[in-house]
């Protein structure tokens, strides 16, 4: 596959496209909602804005309280999390899609940066799309390693995600997954940062190419934040 100059502003921009084959593949969405890469580039920009505009709704949690343990009240503060979210290879900043992680940088993601509510969904949908269960497995069990002590870094994972019950609620909604019992509410399952397949139908409903984004910004019926509205 040829791509496009425009693409070049993505991370791994060919790995992304062999993200998109494997999405057709998978057949979670009709072949008409797979965006291309320049409609991937505008929900990359739709992520950008939330973090740089809607900081709150990540990695913070609305139900359980900090842990009690000095790394756990150092970690809540987000600048000083940040680099050691890093070195557990836990974020990748210049990948806000997922498209260009492996299996085991999303496992980590799940397992070591915090997720409120029914935020596991989009990564537990993602590593679907990639193995099937396989990936889920892995998740569950480690979860459950932690949950149970058996881990040999579970405190260390426990403090690095800063609030109580995190690996509860992780092994909680991998397990609901696997059993097709995740439950999430419409208008959760219809927002792009919560539902990876959301996140997949707002970029196919994009303009197609950069002169029909410009041409929408220039008439009004496109901004970053929501993308196209008509």
């Amino acid at each position: 596959m040829t791509i496009p100059l425009h693409a070049r502003g993505l991370l791994f921009p060919r790995t992304i496209a062999d993200r998109l084959d494997r999405l057709r593949a998978s057949g979670l969405v009709p072949e008409d909602e797979v965006p291309n890469l320049w409609q991937v580039q505008l929900g990359i920009l739709r992520m950008g804005h939330r973090v740089l505009f809607r900081p709150e709704s990540i990695g913070q949690s609305k139900t359980f309280p900090v842990r009690r343990t000095w790394r756990a009240r150092l970690l809540e503060r987000r600048p000083l999390r940040f680099p050691f979210l890093l070195r557990e290879r836990a974020v990748h900043p210049l990948d806000f899609s997922g498209l260009a992680s492996s299996p085991d940088r999303i496992r980590r993601h799940l397992l070591g940066a915090h997720h409120d509510g029914v935020q596991f969904l989009y990564d537990l949908q993602l590593l679907h799309m990639h193995d099937g269960d396989a990936s889920l497995h892995q998740v569950r069990d480690a979860a459950r390693a932690v949950v149970e002590g058996r881990h040999p870094r579970g405190e260390w994972l426990r403090d690095l995600v800063v609030f109580e019950r995190y690996h509860e609620a992780l092994l909680a909604a991998v397990e609901a997954f696997l059993e097709g019992s995740f439950e999430a509410s419409a208008s959760e399952r219809a927002d792009p940062d919560i539902d990876f397949v959301a996140y997949v139908r707002f970029c196919a409903r994009q303009p197609a190419t950069p002169a029909a984004t410009l041409r929408a910004l220039r008439e009004g019926r496109y901004t970053v934040a929501d993308g196209v509205t008509a």
